[in-house]
């Protein structure tokens, strides 16, 4: 009986592991590998024209975390003045299904399902494959990098996540924006 405690509060440490991953940012990015990144020094943030608008909470998250990621790699804003970069925002929301099947789960030898009382067994022709059908909406980010000179796209970077409440929402941006601007390529880099 211990050994079947055990082995449930294993499985559902794992279970517990997996849910917060996938509540995670997962980032994908790309760059010209011929462009110069030494010569940007001086960003602006751009409109965008496609996309939805992001709430005040997010949209202030989004410009927060990219002024502190890029004054890090010494890339300063520079509202309203001639910017070696417009970094232009496009914000998605799409509705996605997650259909997962489990066959058998939790089922001991001989159909048993273990109980705080002790087992109990299964009436003759229960399921043995359940579907679990979830919605949910994700959000994506993208972060355009583009050389203001030569209006020439640089440096993309794309974040997606589980939507939440507000406040969920711009820790996701914070995240997504850290991670983009991490895979950015060092000044040096041409």
């Amino acid at each position: 009986m211990k050994k079947i405690l055990n082995l449930l509060s294993a499985t559902a440490l794992i279970c517990l592991f997996a849910a917060c991953e996938t509540t995670a940012v997962n980032v994908a990015t790309d760059y010209d590998h011929a462009a110069n990144f030494a010569k940007y020094k001086i960003y602006t943030l751009a409109p965008s024209t496609r996309g939805q608008i992001m709430a005040p909470v997010s949209e202030q998250a989004l410009r927060d975390a990219l002024r502190t990621e890029l004054a890090a790699r010494d890339i300063t804003e520079a509202p309203g003045k001639t910017a070696d970069l417009n970094v232009v925002r496009h914000v998605f929301i799409q509705a996605k299904v997650s259909v997962e099947q489990y066959t058998d789960w939790g089922y001991l030898h001989g159909g048993a399902w273990p109980y705080g009382y002790g087992y109990y067994g299964m009436w003759r022709g229960a399921p043995i494959t359940y579907t679990d059908v979830n919605q949910y909406d994700e959000g994506t980010l993208i972060l355009d990098f583009v050389d203001a000179r030569t209006k020439k796209l640089v440096f993309r970077g794309t974040g997606k996540a589980v939507v939440g409440g507000p406040e969920a929402n711009a820790a996701k941006i914070r995240e997504a924006v850290k991670k983009i601007v991490a895979a950015y390529p060092n000044s040096g880099a041409n």
